[in-house]
């Protein structure tokens, strides 16, 4: 063998050697979130620490956890590749990144909500007194998707009442402002701002996701195609901070304090909205929830409200476009276009101890 030869042979034998390290080293991957009671875990995770640790675990050189304060926003630059990952509703994980082309997983799913969202109505006691109502609400969103649900249970459709289309940034104070001239208004939204609507004199909460409850799911997204560190040292982060909030009385208060400033509240505020929040502490409970037949019957309803409300685009044939696919391989939809995958493999290693 020449020089020429035996150099080559040598280089060739050094990165074979290295290229265990050498496939994880200078890794880096982006994650956003945005405010919302059952994410703002992702913050302390970021500033404790935590992330970097398991991070470090699984080889990888940085995940970025990145606060995007337009939820919307947070989710259309994953969708179009800004991002790694994204925290999300079940609901609009289907209609934008699922409906969009995005092979998308859901890795964590963190709580739902009980209670979290609502609809406060004006000298009514019962949802059927929204008919006629002038109600405010994001449309399309899942403030849209509870509203429909409510009235469907009590015999009503959105003809029976006057929808208009408001930004989460005004509704509580266009509420507030009505509420002394129009004696039928009407709002549907979410916490903190479902707490300011329902603090209105002569204001009463008809309905509320505990009405519903399994079905506003909010999960931890990632791409399908994501590598298999990544989506163990997230889902590590998510469950050492859930045993931190939920079972270590000073670094819990520690961590609640950041979550409640992170969010603009106070510490008892926030500790408020966590009460009508399931949050899904245990890895175990989560894997449960995303393993059990109730899942698939909301998901049901979700795609059926998102496909006649418009959710799947011009011209989408029907319901069945996308593919959603469960953890025991069964797939709602399109088999042949599985967009949108719930993945119990992560939650169920960390209940496991495995990860």
């Amino acid at each position: 063998m020449n020089l020429r030869n035996r150099i080559i042979a040598t280089i060739i034998g050094v990165l074979m050697y290295l290229l265990p390290a050498l496939s994880f080293a200078g890794e880096s991957y982006r994650i956003a979130w945005s405010h919302y009671t059952g994410w703002e875990p992702w913050e302390y995770i970021q500033q404790s620490g935590i992330m970097n640790k398991w991070a470090k675990k699984y080889g990888i050189d940085k995940v970025e956890i990145t606060l995007v304060n337009d939820y919307i926003e947070s989710i259309n630059m994953y969708t179009t590749g800004h991002f790694d990952g994204c925290v999300m509703t079940n609901m609009d994980a289907l209609t934008i990144p699922a409906v969009g082309g995005v092979d998308s997983s859901i890795v964590v799913v963190g709580d739902f909500s009980n209670g979290n969202d609502g609809i406060v109505v004006l000298n009514g006691t019962d949802v059927k007194d929204l008919k006629g109502a002038n109600l405010r609400i994001v449309e399309l969103s899942v403030s849209h998707y509870l509203l429909s649900r409510a009235l469907d249970l009590h015999g009503l459709t959105e003809g029976d009442l006057n929808l208009i289309n408001t930004s989460d940034a005004d509704i509580a104070a266009l509420f507030v402002s009505e509420a002394e001239k129009d004696p039928k208004a009407a709002a549907c939204t979410w916490n903190p701002l479902l707490m300011q609507v329902r603090n209105v004199a002569g204001a009463n909460l008809v309905f509320d996701s505990s009405k519903i409850p399994g079905e506003i799911i909010d999960c931890l997204v990632v791409r399908s195609d994501a590598p298999e560190n990544l989506k163990k040292a997230l889902t590590g982060a998510w469950y050492e901070a859930m045993s931190i909030m939920n079972g270590h009385e000073q670094q819990g208060k520690e961590a609640l304090e950041l979550m409640a400033q992170s969010a603009g509240g106070t510490l008892a505020e926030f500790k408020a909205q966590l009460k009508t929040t399931r949050m899904f502490y245990s890895a175990a409970e989560a894997a449960a929830f995303t393993n059990g037949a109730q899942l698939k019957e909301t998901m049901e309803y979700v795609r059926t409200f998102s496909f006649d409300h418009g959710l799947y685009g011009d011209g989408a044939p029907s319901k069945d476009l996308v593919g959603i696919r469960f953890p025991d391989g069964s797939v709602i939809g399109d088999t042949n276009n599985v967009k949108l995958r719930f993945d119990a493999t992560y939650m169920s290693l960390a209940a496991q101890g495995q990860l």
